[in-house]
């Protein structure tokens, strides 16, 4: 397919071609990422932007049960919702289960809805390496919510703070020393903490749980793109569909507030500069694969493993060669 048409396509709202597309941005080869660029240039004609929300958690805390009865929520009230879940990847193959799918039964046969699931590829952060670029297709394709589902490893998963607007943290009763869990890095990106699974039982556990990390968020340094009161810590049951829309009144507080005060555009415009010097640092990196630098990587690897070599001085003359690499070419 032409890669105008292919745009032009997403823009109408075509889910087959919004799948295709996310497809063309995943692929890491050369071809692939030329026609990737070209797609995401058709696409800026669209100018539409979605609210972005980052979700993260610890393993087991039901975030595919919480984003199913979230969009499920959002859907009956007119709202068209996209769910880009990453899952992790096998350290060897690079293959994931995607299960995501799977688990959202429901919302994955709502017509408002629609749920790609990616493999993480052992990328760091929590997401794909492409997700970024799924989220612009999803934006022009219309949808009004993207929900953004790391893969739930922990305190690292700060990278999806750089692509949402709304970063929830989502977090599960009696879980153990919590607050040495998620550690302080992930709390002080949080916009809404969640506290998952407040029903039957575990509920006066989570009203504690709950205190617990408000008590926490009180001791952080009070950020320049929030109002009074945030971020805060909430209850929630994705089980029997509770605190949900309190939630969701939250967040969009949250957001008009940060629209209003002018946070929202200078924080999609950080957020801009920052995937422009990653994708710079990828474009870099990239250079090493060519099949003369391969050659002179290993040479060099070897003379390091051999001892003959340290690794900053075999750093330095690999760089001193793709100086060049670079300087010899047109």
């Amino acid at each position: 397919m032409d890669i105008t048409e292919l745009g032009n396509r997403i823009i109408a709202g075509d889910r087959r071609a919004l799948a295709r597309g996310i497809t063309l941005v995943e692929s890491a080869r050369a071809d692939h990422r030329a026609d990737t660029a070209r797609l995401m240039e058709v696409l800026r004609g669209a100018d539409r932007q979605a609210l972005r929300i980052g979700l993260s958690g610890t393993p087991g805390v039901g975030k595919s049960t919480f984003i199913e009865s979230f969009g499920m929520m959002l859907i009956a009230q007119g709202l068209r919702v996209a769910v880009l879940a990453v899952d992790p990847s096998s350290a060897r193959s690079g293959g994931s289960i995607l299960g995501d799918k799977t688990r959202m039964d429901r919302l994955s046969r709502a017509p408002g809805a629609f749920i790609r699931p990616s493999p993480s590829q052992t990328h760091l952060g929590g997401v794909a390496r492409r997700t970024r670029e799924a989220v612009r297709l999803c934006e022009a394709a219309g949808f009004d919510i993207v929900l953004i589902e790391t893969v739930g490893v922990g305190q690292s998963e700060t990278v999806v703070a750089e692509m949402s607007d709304i970063f929830l943290l989502l977090l599960a009763p009696a879980g153990g020393d919590e607050l040495q869990g998620v550690k302080r890095g992930i709390m002080e990106m949080a916009d809404i903490i969640l506290v998952n699974k407040a029903d039957g039982d575990l509920r006066p556990v989570a009203m504690r749980t709950c205190a617990d990390y408000a008590g926490a968020l009180r001791l952080l340094r009070k950020r320049p793109q929030d109002p009074e009161g945030y971020p805060k810590a909430m209850t929630v049951s994705a089980l029997e569909d509770t605190g949900l829309e309190i939630a969701w009144d939250e967040i969009k507080t949250l957001a008009d507030w940060r629209r209003a005060h002018g946070h929202w555009a200078a924080r999609r415009a950080d957020q801009a500069r920052y995937w422009f010097q990653q994708e710079l640092r990828q474009a870099l990196l990239a250079q090493l694969e060519t099949p003369e630098m391969r050659g002179h990587l290993a040479a060099l690897g070897d003379a390091v493993a051999g001892g003959q070599t340290s690794p900053a001085a075999a750093a330095q003359e690999m760089l001193a060669l793709l100086r060049q690499t670079s300087g010899a070419r047109p």
